[in-house]
Parts: C-alpha cells; sequence; structure tokens
C-alpha cells in the first residue's frame, strides 16, 4: 500500500503511546503559536510541560464551535498563511463559516485517512469512484476526490446533482463506488428505477455521509443499489471527512486514532464517560499543521469501544451517531431526534424513507406533525387503508419516542429531495423566540 496502514493495528499501549507524543507536539504548536489557545492555557495555568501523556488530556480547555467563528477568518491558524495552501469551510447558512486552513502537509494526511476509508470498504486502483458530493468550499468532493486518487482508482469529478447526469455517467463509466449523502443516493435509487436502468450498473459500494443516517437507512440503499454502504465520518472543524468509518464488518466506525482523539463526555457535567456509555463526542487533532483543534465538542452523541474488530483493526470504534444535542428537539419534555423517526418508518414497508417534521406552538402547546410518503404501490385513494396505515405510523411513533404525533401521508414524491444534505425539520417556535 502507498499509505502507512501499520497504525490501524497498534496495540492499546501503543496507540496511547503515540498519541502521548502527538499530542505534546500538537500542545507546543498551539501555545506558541495560536494567542487563542495561549491564553486559553493560561487562564487555566496550563503549559506544554503538563502534558506528559494522553491520560494529561482532561487538563486541557474545550473548543466549541463558537470560539471558530469568533476566531474567523483565520485567528485558530498556528501556522503563517505563506504554508497554507487551501481553505475550506462550512455552509455557513446562519453566522460566519465555519473556516479550515491547510499546510500541504495537512493535506496528505487527508488523503491518507480517506485512503483508509475506502480501503477498508475493499475499493483499490480497479475500481471507478463517482463523487457526488459538492466540491469547493464544502470538504465532502474534494475529500473523498484525493482520497480516491491516493489508492490509484479512477476518479468521476461530478459533484452533486445533475442526476440525470449522474446516472448518465454511472452507466457508461462503469462506476463501481459512490460517495454521496445517504439522502442523495437515495433519491438516484429512485430516478435509476425509473428509468429502468439498475441492469446497466457495476456499482459495488456506497460511502455516504455529511448527515446522520440509521441502519434502516442502510439497508434500503443496499437492497435498491447493489451495494455495501459504508459510513463516513467526519467535520470541517477537524479536517472533514475520513475522521472514522466503517470496515467490511459494519460495526461501528473506525477512528483514525493517530491522527485524532476521541473522547466521550458527559454533555452537562463535561466529565470523561467510560467505554460503551452514551455521551458528546470530543476530538483533539495531534497532526494537523494548519489549525490544530483541542477538544472540539461536536455535540454528536455517541458512544466508544475499544475492543479489537473481527476484521484485525484496533482502532476504537465509535457507534453510529445517535443524534446532535443541538438537533435534539424537546417536545413537551420529550427529546426527540429525526433519527428516531426515521428508524419508525423504515419499519414500514408502505412508508419512503422521505419524511418531514413541523413543531409549532399553539395556545402554549407543543403541536407536532410529522409529513409521511407514501410509496407509489400502496398509495390509495381508499381512506380506510390510508387511515389504518396513519394509525399504526402513529401507534408506533407513541411507543418508541413517548409522545404522540399528528401523522400526515403524502403522495409519493411530493418531499422535497436534495442533492445535498437534506433538511428535515421546521421549527416554528424558533420564530417566536427571535
Amino acid at each position: 500500500m502507498i499509505w502507512n496502514e501499520t497504525y490501524e493495528c497498534l496495540s492499546r499501549k501503543e496507540m496511547r503511546e503515540l498519541q502521548g507524543k502527538r499530542l505534546f507536539n500538537t500542545v507546543e504548536r498551539v501555545y506558541y503559536n495560536s494567542p487563542f489557545y495561549r491564553k486559553k492555557m493560561q487562564e487555566l495555568g496550563i503549559t506544554p510541560e503538563d502534558i506528559e501523556s494522553v491520560e494529561d488530556l482532561a487538563k486541557l480547555p474545550f473548543t466549541v464551535k463558537n470560539d471558530l467563528r469568533d476566531q474567523y477568518p483565520f485567528g485558530l491558524f498556528s501556522s503563517p498563511m505563506s504554508e497554507i495552501v487551501r481553505l475550506h469551510a462550512s455552509s455557513g447558512t446562519t453566522g460566519k463559516p465555519i473556516v479550515g486552513g491547510y499546510t500541504r502537509k495537512d493535506l496528505n494526511i487527508w488523503s491518507e485517512v480517506m485512503a483508509r476509508t475506502f480501503s477498508a470498504g475493499n475499493c483499490d486502483r480497479g475500481d471507478m469512484f463517482q463523487i457526488a458530493y459538492g466540491y469547493g468550499l464544502f470538504t465532502g468532493g474534494l475529500g473523498a476526490h484525493a482520497g480516491a486518487e491516493r489508492i490509484g482508482a479512477s476518479v468521476i469529478p461530478i459533484s452533486s446533482g445533475n442526476t440525470e447526469k449522474q446516472i448518465q455517467l454511472m452507466t457508461d463509466f462503469g462506476t463501481t463506488a459512490l460517495c454521496c449523502t445517504p439522502s442523495y443516493a437515495l433519491y438516484l435509487a429512485e430516478m435509476i428505477d425509473k428509468m429502468g436502468v439498475g441492469n446497466k450498473l457495476k456499482l459495488k459500494a456506497g460511502f455516504f455521509g455529511a448527515e446522520p443516517w440509521t441502519e434502516g437507512m442502510r439497508k434500503e440503499l443496499e437492497n435498491k443499489l447493489s451495494i455495501k454502504a459504508f459510513d463516513i465520518f467526519g467535520l470541517t472543524e477537524i479536517i472533514g471527512p475520513g475522521v472514522a468509518y466503517n470496515c467490511s464488518e459494519q460495526n461501528g466506525l473506525h477512528f483514525n486514532e493517530d491522527h485524532f482523539i476521541p473522547e466521550i463526555i458527559d454533555p452537562n457535567t463535561l466529565q470523561p464517560l467510560p467505554a460503551g456509555e452514551v455521551g458528546e463526542l470530543v476530538i483533539t487533532t495531534i497532526t494537523k499543521e494548519g489549525m490544530p483543534i483541542l477538544r472540539y465538542r461536536t455535540k454528536d452523541l455517541t458512544s466508544l469501544n475499544y475492543e479489537k474488530c473481527s476484521c484485525g483493526r484496533t482502532s476504537a470504534r465509535m457507534d453510529k451517531i445517535r443524534g446532535r444535542s443541538d438537533d435534539m428537539l424537546i417536545i413537551r419534555g420529550i427529546n426527540v431526534f429525526p433519527s428516531q423517526v426515521e428508524s419508525v418508518l423504515l419499519e414500514f414497508s408502505e412508508a419512503a424513507p422521505h419524511y418531514h417534521l413541523f413543531v409549532d406552538r399553539i395556545n402554549n402547546t407543543d403541536v407536532f406533525e410529522i409529513h409521511v410518503e407514501v410509496r407509489p404501490e400502496f398509495f390509495s385513494d381508499h381512506l380506510s387503508q390510508m387511515l389504518n396505515l396513519k394509525k399504526k405510523i402513529a401507534h408506533r411513533i407513541q411507543s418508541v419516542l413517548g409522545i404522540s404525533a399528528e401523522i400526515k401521508l403524502v403522495e409519493p414524491r411530493s418531499i422535497e429531495r436534495s442533492t445535498g444534505k437534506a433538511k428535515r425539520v421546521t421549527d416554528k417556535r424558533n420564530i417566536y423566540n427571535q
């Protein structure tokens, strides 16, 4: 291989020793090159010499998204601009975007972790990758592109959208691996079925990320596209896609621990939680030069498993993201995640995996409505059939979420499809609080 895979199989002791050395180097780098981190550490009375091993990680300050926005655009860089060779940024739909700066070494690391991602999905130089993530400031497109080239695969840099062209090239070029958001992959699957070209595809693998998706969605994509669907996890703040990835066992996401240290904390007390317990994921970069990040609070809720995987890798595995603490809806005092609703709907063969949640407040009471798209073969004018389906879904929602919801069944393909991250929630209560 042309990247170093040995780090994926280090013993726990070897990995902790490596992380400790790299953590010290990173802390030293930010202390002397980032006024932001130097001030934070001085406020806590910490110097780099206080970081003797990875066990000292908890001494370091947290970083939150507002810190990145407050330091916009380059205030968190630890390399001079003369060494920054690329900039990426989040979509920035509200407020200032999150900016990431990369040195040549950072880009090399990024392509390495993405190469591991694709290799773990049994892809190599004989594959044809269709990159349908957005290119440009979004990290998805160029991140996946570099990783596919690193393993020697052929790359189709088509970016997102233009669905008919996507499918044409998929059939004409013999695409074997697809990279995009899971919601767009689902839309592609619908259009492939509609165009009747499924028998012309050579797809074998899909690498999906950039938005939460459930195991039910994975099965749906695998059945519709006749592929194995792999989860990719990453953040613009950390590096982009490739922070963690599924192997062929699909039993958790392997963390690239030689580059990123994961922690799980209680989001209320901020104290570390033991392996297996669900809490907020915190990530520290330990090899980045351009913009190293200490203890970044991702808001993602998950757990960590340090047992050796049956694939042979010894790296920590992250459970599938259960939701984001900032995506969580509190409805009538109950915590609700969109992924919970998706899991319920995928239990019903009559329901398509397309839905939208509407929350409003009327007469000081939360109103919760779920629009559920019905599959074409089950959509009917027979009122009794539709009423029966509504009752079954409503009962299951009540059972799983512990809260009642008004179910509205809508016609096939009536819920808007997305070529990027899907928008699943409209919370009108936020309007009243502005």
